[in-house]
């Protein structure tokens, strides 16, 4: 009877995990090497949450970065007096136009460039965090090579509550209309979403961009 139960056991265990949302993950095209404007953030943030789930320690060597991988290891050089420092990106942010990086107290400190708030530095990539590089999710629906059945996916999602968009795709066997749904920063987040579509009968896969 045992046996029985472990065989039943097993076969559920297979059949939800065949059921779950594949994860795609498209080919990493990083710039690796950025100049511009650097600022720094500390006391109204330090003890918060970042992007990362981590909590922000304005003493520690981090940064904000508006699309390298979070855990990217990069190095800042303060192209005024030629310091350099090495930090793990582990929040989003500048929220500011035309700055590329938002450093933390320490960095700044270590640049010697607290008492000016922003400067011109050079960013390099020195390591990537294991595994693909992901910046963020979203839900594929459906893909058509007609126009007007993407749109009769996107009325019925509309219809019941969500938010879809459309994707329009080249390729050289003409053009497919890709239905998606939401942004999501964590992996987690995105595949209960997508457990939410699959209960209603959609077929979903999750999309790493």
């Amino acid at each position: 009877m045992r046996l029985f139960i472990k065989f039943l056991l097993f076969l559920v265990f297979i059949f939800c995990f065949s059921c779950a949302p594949k994860v795609i993950y498209p080919p990493p095209q990083i710039q690796k090497v950025q100049y511009g404007l650097a600022s720094w953030y500390g006391e109204p943030f330090h003890g918060k949450a970042t992007s990362s789930g981590e909590i922000f320690d304005m003493n520690e060597l981090s940064a904000a970065h508006n699309f390298l991988p979070l855990g990217t290891l990069v190095m800042v050089t303060h192209l005024g007096n030629g310091r350099s420092v090495l930090v793990k990106i582990k929040d989003r942010g500048p929220l500011v136009e035309g700055r590329i990086i938002d450093l933390s107290y320490a960095a700044a400190k270590a640049l010697g460039m607290v008492e000016e708030g922003v400067a011109w530095v050079k960013v390099e990539v020195i390591s990537f965090p294991e595994g693909p590089l992901v910046f963020g999710y979203t839900l594929q629906v459906g893909a058509f090579s007609e126009e007007k059945k993407a749109k009769l996916l996107y009325d019925r999602l509309r219809a019941q509550g969500f938010a879809p968009y459309i994707v329009p795709f080249k390729t050289e066997n003409g053009t497919y209309w890709r239905v998606r749904i939401g942004n999501f920063l964590k992996e987690g987040e995105a595949r209960a979403f997508a457990e939410k579509l699959r209960l209603l009968g959609y077929d979903v896969i999750i999309m790493a961009y």
